[in-house]
């Protein structure tokens, strides 16, 4: 059974983005990896029911996703409503799609409440970025899936290869 990567749908050029754009990953492991049938595309958000486009949310600031996940810090919209839950329930949803699939991978993209892996933004809607994970990568990795950037595509390869199948 090969190893499949759970892959962000924006990435895969769905407008799907809170913003309602995509950000489409051009690379030829993406078009290697959908040969071999390794990818399961989902955007967490829509997964949950939330709308596109929506408004730009945001992990509290001076929080974690692992305060989000176990209910000590929130989710917020730029408009201020809270969507906690819906990201919690966006997580969830991803966890249990990437074990029903067998995905030991994920390739999320970066910067996203829900998807970034390296860094988030800091809470106070000002473009200012923090090292940290978004709510479905944290909850991803404390999972054992392996998560990977949309700027990592070439150690997501070097994993696979290691990996061997």
């Amino acid at each position: 059974m090969i190893a499949r990567i759970l892959v962000s749908a924006c990435l895969m050029g769905h407008a799907v983005r809170y913003d309602g754009v995509a950000k489409p990953l051009l690379h030829p492991a993406i078009e290697r990896w959908r040969g071999e049938g390794r990818l399961v595309v989902l955007c967490p958000e829509m997964s949950a029911g939330m709308p596109v486009p929506r408004p730009p949310a945001e992990i509290e600031p001076g929080r974690t996703a692992g305060a989000v996940l176990s209910g000590d810090a929130r989710v917020l919209e730029k408009t201020g409503g809270d969507v906690t839950a819906a990201f919690r329930e966006a997580a969830e949803n991803a966890l249990a799609l990437a074990r029903r699939t067998n995905c030991r991978f994920a390739l999320l993209i970066d910067g996203s409440p829900s998807c970034g892996s390296s860094f988030v933004h800091d809470g106070g809607f000002r473009g200012a970025r923090v090292s940290g994970a978004g709510v479905t990568a944290a909850l991803l990795r404390a999972n054992r899936i392996e998560v990977f950037s949309d700027r990592q595509i070439g150690e997501l390869a070097a994993r696979i290869e290691e990996f061997g199948s």
